[in-house]
């Protein structure tokens, strides 16, 4: 699946399923933990400083906590001219969440970020280079609700469909794999029944040839 053919997925309703998301292919029915359900029960609204243009503006994820801005605009500013570089923080210590929304003025700057700059290494971190899913898919929901994309084992709360950790392809129950061995055990008995019974036909025509050459001989 390529890195954006998890929003077509969830084209059929136009909007971020949560439950989906949840499920390592994307078949999931029911919920399999608290934060799903909440993500499902919850209603978002994109955050009040969101203003950059989102079809150019990228996620950065995974940010070391001593990284600040002036480093972000350094390394990025290689890719093309950044319109606006946002470090999320805290809104009463002031600390970094590890997170940063960065803007571009075009467009090609834009998708060569995207492509070049994930699990670059900044300040000793990996990073998680994204689009901004926050305006551009309806009903998104983001991590602290229980919805976003990605996310590590340790958290529990893996989410699916992103370019961290896309869907894989659906896994088989044990009751598809009976069904289908029924099936070829079934094909190959028909298969084998006819050879059979081509067999014993043929050995009969056989039979009925010697035994009418026997009598024609005497």
């Amino acid at each position: 699946m390529s890195e954006d053919g998890w929003v077509a997925f969830f084209s059929h309703a136009g909007k971020y399923d949560p439950l989906k998301a949840g499920s390592i292919d994307g078949t999931d029915t029911v919920a399999h933990d608290k934060a799903i359900v909440r993500a499902m029960c919850s209603k978002y609204k994109p955050h009040v400083l969101a203003t950059t243009d989102s079809n150019r503006t990228l996620f950065i994820g995974r940010l070391n906590p001593k990284t600040k801005e002036d480093t972000l605009l350094q390394i990025f500013s290689k890719y093309g001219k950044i319109k606006k570089c946002r470090l999320v923080r805290d809104v009463v210590t002031g600390f970094s969440r590890r997170y940063a929304f960065i803007e571009f003025y075009d467009d090609r700057s834009y998708e060569v970020a995207f492509h070049d700059a994930n699990k670059m290494m900044i300040d000793s971190s990996e990073i998680l280079v994204e689009h901004e899913h926050e305006r551009k898919l309806k009903g998104w929901i983001p991590r602290r609700l229980g919805g976003g994309i990605g996310g590590k084992k340790e958290s529990g709360q893996l989410r699916f469909g992103g370019r961290d950790r896309p869907f894989r392809k659906p896994i088989q129950t044990f009751k598809e794999d009976s069904m289908r061995f029924r099936q070829r055990s079934q094909d190959n008995f028909s298969h084998d029944s006819n050879k059979s019974r081509f067999y014993r036909n043929d050995r009969k025509f056989d039979n009925y040839n010697k035994h009418s050459s026997a009598q024609r001989r005497y």
